[in-house]
């Protein structure tokens, strides 16, 4: 008996991940639960150098300024809850200095040229079709840092403008490195701040913008995470406890099948023994002073210098 439906899922050929691929991830909050995935295995990943970003407009905006080394300026700033703030960038980069902030977001703004210049593939995931535009400049944000939601107005963008986005986040990623692979993908977060029937007309106009502009030819894909949560994992006990996330368990899940489908058989039999020494790692003994434990700690080493050997960039 089959209990479930499953999507079906082609196994990447032409351009696999392994470990001399360069990752960089952009988006919302589920390209962090990939990125810290990344990490945890040593790949070569930079995840979210602005912080979360969750609309197409905002990651649109950082390409651009990176690309173009658009540097900020003082006035680029505000000042609320004791903290200078940049509306292109997420709460977690304020500073309470404000040449701190300047240095931090130009430093930033140079260091993601390199990376989109060098990356082997580019992991691009959406969160919302809702934006928030600031009247005082009309402007589009990507983070409202807490300001009055009076001085904003909430609009969502339809599939023609963020197929628009999408396609200059293309256009540009690819006039400076022609290689890249680029792999869209919809967060399975729910955003239900903006209403349970919003979220989904939001969710449907990112994926209709993604295939509007997808081309497998192109070095363009989409990555079902959004679906698999919605199809294969439709159950409330694959969420956290806000019903919001998805749990750990829903996120291995949609990570196993993105390692299925997109990661070489040479990088899956590496990523098994850096699990293998991970756990070694964490491990903890009951005698630190015995025999066997100083025996395990001493094949540890052999195996980390055996994968640093091989990987040097690799450090555990």
């Amino acid at each position: 008996m089959n209990l479930q439906t499953q999507l079906p899922l082609k196994k990447e050929t032409r351009n696999p991940i392994d470990y001399k691929s360069k990752i960089v991830l952009l988006g919302s909050c589920f390209s962090e639960n990939i990125g810290n995935k990344l990490n945890y295995y040593k790949f070569q990943a930079t995840q979210n150098p602005f912080g979360i970003l969750f609309h197409p407009k905002a990651i649109e905006n950082l390409v651009t300024k990176a690309i173009n080394l658009e540097m900020y300026g003082e006035d680029d700033f505000l000042f609320k809850n004791e903290r200078w703030h940049c509306f292109d960038a997420h709460s977690s980069l304020s500073t309470i200095d404000k040449k701190e902030l300047l240095n931090n977001l130009n430093t930033t703004i140079s260091s993601t040229k390199e990376k989109l210049e060098t990356a082997s593939h580019i992991i691009i995931t959406l969160g919302t079709s809702w934006v928030y535009r600031y009247i005082e400049t009309n402007t589009v944000v990507a983070n409202c840092h807490k300001i009055p939601q009076k001085k904003f107005l909430k609009e969502i963008l339809s599939v023609d403008e963020i197929s628009e986005s999408l396609e200059a986040i293309v256009s540009l990623i690819q006039g400076i490195n022609k290689n890249v692979t680029l792999l869209f993908t919809v967060s399975p977060v729910r955003h239900l701040k903006d209403g349970f029937v919003e979220n989904m007309q939001s969710k449907s106009h990112l994926i209709a913008a993604i295939h509007n502009v997808i081309n497998p030819r192109n070095s363009t894909h989409y990555f079902p995470s959004y679906d698999i949560m919605m199809d294969e994992l439709r159950d409330y006990r694959f969420y956290a406890e806000d019903m919001i996330h998805p749990n750990p368990t829903a996120i291995n899940y949609i990570w196993e099948k993105f390692v299925a489908t997109w990661f070489s058989e040479e990088a899956l039999s590496t990523m098994q023994k850096i699990e293998t020494i991970q756990k070694g790692i964490s491990h903890k003994p009951f005698n630190e002073d015995s025999d066997q434990h100083k025996q395990f700690l001493n094949n540890l080493e052999d195996k980390k210098k055996e994968i640093s050997k091989q990987f040097p960039f690799i450090k555990f």
